[in-house]
């Protein structure tokens, strides 16, 4: 049995399936294999995630009719051994001094083309390269964008979890004070917040007030909360290795008729965007459901960023909601859905949620109040 403190562990199975799978979709995409650096897909796939990130070689190998290959060096393999997924793959390492690609490459097909992580180095690639001249590479985000798109139930389990947390602290820093504290006070509760609810890790902080809300990435500064401010708060992090993800929109005060308004467009084009969601249905609808009901009110030019993004060991992933993105949604997929309007110098509101895609619709992972809430 599991709780929100101590979710259901994942075991060597969960990670010799996820890789079987990751092997499938590269075939399918006409890959001879994968090659995946240290990382989100490293951790994912494997459970491993070196200590340290260095210069020294390590990758694991996928490719159809082989068994999964981790590539490390020696000093490194008794904590690559440890890893959960460790049993479902072979270790391969390599003291300094040899040449790591000459380990790597016979785990190759020399003229294959292979998916490799965004952020290996530069200077691995080449080095196989080298070996391999017939050899060519595509970033994974481009060839398998959703590689870690759709969730299993243990997965989902540590994501609502995250949210559960994420909206615990939101219910307690509405009972902070904001007038007359700095910006980065607000944000340093939210911090403190998260990490008390079980977050190891804080991603983000925004606290945008006043005209500071008109920018969707502000990062807290110096200002002072007035009475009188719309407040953007949008917070997350991992927890149990999971994202949360969350935005509200606080008033210090009572708000003006023209707040209120604007926050209940946007409170509307959030549920608008929430209700789209079902499986079959193009990412894109649901950006195009959202972003209708805020161009109905004329605030259209005023919602500046996509209406989503796939969240899961990374607080940001595809698959994202944005035009142009025809993507059919699946179940287990969990994005946000944080439509948002600005009106320069003045102030912002953003509402965001965390859903997953259910058999037959939707489910919010975070369940506070969208309502603008007054705060002192």
């Amino acid at each position: 049995m599991s709780s929100p403190n101590q979710p259901v562990p994942f075991t060597a199975d969960d990670y010799r399936a996820r890789m079987d799978r990751a092997v499938e979709s590269a075939a399918d995409a006409g890959l001879a294999g994968l090659l995946v650096a240290p990382g989100p897909d490293l951790v994912h796939l494997t459970g491993y995630q070196p200590t340290a990130i260095t210069e020294r070689l390590t990758v694991l190998v996928l490719a159809a009719g082989q068994d999964p290959v981790l590539v490390v060096p020696t000093l490194e393999a008794p904590d690559a051994e440890q890893a959960v997924g460790a049993p479902a793959l072979t270790l391969r390492d390599w003291t300094d001094g040899k040449d790591p690609y000459a380990v790597t490459a016979p785990l190759l097909d020399s003229e294959g083309r292979f998916g490799i992580s965004d952020n290996a180095w530069a200077m691995h690639l080449l080095g196989l390269q080298q070996l391999l001249p017939g050899t060519s590479y595509a970033s994974l985000t481009e060839a398998l964008p959703m590689l870690r798109a759709v969730k299993d139930a243990h997965e989902l389990e540590r994501l609502t979890a995250a949210g559960a947390a994420a909206d615990a602290t939101y219910r307690e820093i509405l009972k902070v004070r904001f007038s007359g504290r700095g910006e980065t006070d607000v944000a340093a509760d939210l911090s403190a917040l998260l990490k008390q609810f079980g977050h190891s890790q804080v991603d983000f902080t925004v606290v945008g007030s006043g005209p500071n809300g008109a920018n969707p990435h502000h990062e807290a500064g110096e200002r002072v909360i007035e009475r009188g401010d719309m407040v953007v708060l949008d917070f997350g992090g991992l927890k149990h290795g999971y994202g949360s993800d969350t935005s509200r929109t606080v008033h210090v005060g009572e708000p003006t008729a023209e707040e209120q308004r604007v926050h209940d467009i946007v409170r509307e084009a959030q549920e608008a965007g929430c209700r789209a969601v079902r499986p079959g249905v193009a990412c894109q609808e649901i950006d195009r459901a959202a972003r209708a009901v805020i161009t109905e009110f004329g605030y259209g030019e005023r919602f500046i960023h996509r209406t989503g993004h796939g969240i899961g060991v990374t607080t940001h992933e595809p698959p994202y909601m944005i035009e142009g993105e025809e993507q059919p949604l699946v179940p287990g997929m969990c994005f946000s859905v944080e439509p948002g309007i600005y009106l320069p110098g003045r102030f912002g509101v953003r509402i965001e949620d965390i859903v997953t895609v259910t058999e037959d619709g939707g489910r919010r992972l975070n369940t506070t109040a969208r309502e603008l809430a007054i705060v002192e």
